[in-house]
């Protein structure tokens, strides 16, 4: 019987608020610069193309593609860690879930699935569609 990963807790700052509040609701925010119309990743509330506070948060289609992976094989339970391009543009990192990570590839489609982590916050994770 394998064990499930605890996924550790995501640092508590007043810049990612909203960001997290929607993600126990099941959504991804990202953040959007309104000058440039461009998404960008980490959330925060400063864009980093303009310097502004002129951001906008939107809710993300919840799906990409792999685009780079690591199993980390010598973690008990071994997980798979990924950076995943968002349809939006972005490439955030990740963890790859309900996978066999032998099957794994980069370009393959996944979708948004929220897990809880160790403290009870919803975090962003991805599964192979």
């Amino acid at each position: 019987m394998s064990k499930e990963r605890i996924f550790p807790a995501p640092p508590v700052n007043v810049e990612y608020e909203e960001f997290w509040s929607k993600a126990n609701n099941g959504k991804l925010l990202l953040p959007r610069c309104m000058d440039t119309n461009q998404f960008f990743w980490y959330p925060r509330k400063i864009s980093p193309f303009t310097l502004s506070a002129n951001v906008e948060w939107v809710e993300a289609v919840g799906r990409g593609v792999i685009y780079t992976f690591s199993v980390m094989r010598r973690a008990d339970p071994q997980y798979v860690i990924a950076y995943v391009r968002l349809v939006e543009g972005i490439t955030m990192m990740t963890n790859i879930v309900e996978c066999d990570p032998d099957t794994l590839e980069v370009g393959q489609p996944v979708e948004l699935l929220m897990q809880k982590s160790e403290n009870g916050q919803k975090i962003p994770v991805f599964r192979p569609v």
